[in-house]
């Protein structure tokens, strides 16, 4: 998959590629809501639009199912352009399926009949097969016959994948699929449905705002900010290689401390001189270096000693809030059994394994 303006090194050819978002700009009146944004997605590859409300990326989603029309830029399926300023080929037609945050189930229908529900072209015996089939694909074999107010959240969410896939959609849009769940089952269900999608090749772009589901679920991911893609990368390296400051804030925890360059591959701050694989080079000489929780490792033999501020219990590991001596603060993330009171001091000691640095201005 390729991203603007931070992209993956890996690409892939033309006949590869089933999804190319090609410069797109959409609003509302004066209101701009998407930004040049562009992307392509290969065959088979799941991926996430990940932001906070209102960065646009439930508008992009609904640009490509059609539901929504382009000021400028191209959507092109399978190479054949779906939208462009003007022109746009109605929904029905994309063969693009598409699973809505409340699920959207018929309440009168029962669930064979929902599954079944885009499949009128289809004789009943083929039918009933591809219900049947796609029940047993999500875990629900012999809840043909229930209706939607008889399921569970997660079975709704459930049958509701099950119709989006029966008519075989090329391409499968999920908006939020999972924010109506609980936590606990969100991350389980992310996980059971990319192995669903996985399992049938399906090819599919999913819209969040929580991290956790689009680490879960997707192979790439873009970050959104503003109608535009910050960074499309997979979910390793949007965390411990963020290109912007946006992204470093979003994804994951830490904090941005002040520092200076010694040389291209060395930076000094409050907690001592950071050596970087790759050059740090970059005007200004003053930088802000991201610490995230797990560089700050708990140390009782270290001679650099922080006094814990806060600290948040989350069963194996404890977050603490620490303060240096100079005043500067960071995060450390520390198995349970250390457990420290707060307005105790405790040794750390820094692993930073790649050097993340913004210019100051």
């Amino acid at each position: 998959m390729r991203g603007y303006p931070h992209s993956s090194p890996s690409m892939q050819t033309r006949s590869d590629t089933l999804i190319e978002v090609d410069r797109i700009h959409h609003g509302f009146g004066s209101q701009s809501v998407v930004n040049g944004l562009s992307f392509t997605l290969a065959r088979g590859s799941i991926a996430c639009l990940l932001g906070p409300s209102g960065c646009g990326k439930t508008t992009v989603l609904r640009a490509i199912a059609g539901f929504e029309p382009l000021r400028e830029g191209r959507i092109l399926l399978d190479g054949a352009v779906m939208s462009s300023p003007g022109f746009a080929v109605a929904p029905e037609h994309r063969r693009i399926g598409m699973v809505f945050q409340d699920y959207a189930l018929f309440p009168h229908l029962s669930v064979a009949d929902n599954v079944g529900f885009g499949l009128h072209a289809a004789r009943r015996g083929e039918r009933a097969a591809r219900v049947g089939e796609m029940l047993a694909l999500v875990g629900l074999a012999g809840s043909g016959g229930k209706f939607p107010h008889e399921l569970s959240g997660g079975q709704q969410q459930r049958v509701a994948l099950a119709r989006a896939l029966a008519p075989r959609p090329e391409l499968l849009l999920l908006d939020e699929p999972f924010s109506n769940l609980d936590v606990d089952l969100r991350e389980r269900l992310s996980l059971e449905v990319r192995a669903i999608l996985k399992a049938q090749g399906t090819t599919a772009i999913l819209v969040t705002h929580d991290q956790y589901e689009a680490f879960a679920m997707a192979d790439e991911i873009g970050v959104m900010h503003a109608g535009a893609i910050e960074q499309w990368d997979s979910a390793h390296n949007l965390y411990h290689r963020p290109a912007t400051r946006v992204v470093a804030d979003f994804i994951g925890q830490g904090v941005l401390m002040p520092g200076r360059l010694e040389s291209p591959h060395a930076v000094a701050l409050e907690l001592g001189t950071l050596h970087s694989r790759e050059a740090l080079g970059m005007p200004p000489a003053t930088v802000d270096v991201l610490i995230r929780p797990d560089d700050i490792v708990h140390d009782d033999a270290s001679p650099l000693r922080a006094e814990i501020l806060n600290k948040a219990f989350r069963g194996a590991e404890i977050l603490y809030t620490l303060r240096l001596a100079g005043g500067g603060r960071v995060l450390s993330l520390v198995p349970s059994h250390h457990d420290h009171a707060v307005g105790e001091h405790i040794g750390i000691r820094v692993e930073v394994d790649d050097v993340v640095a913004f210019g100051r201005g």
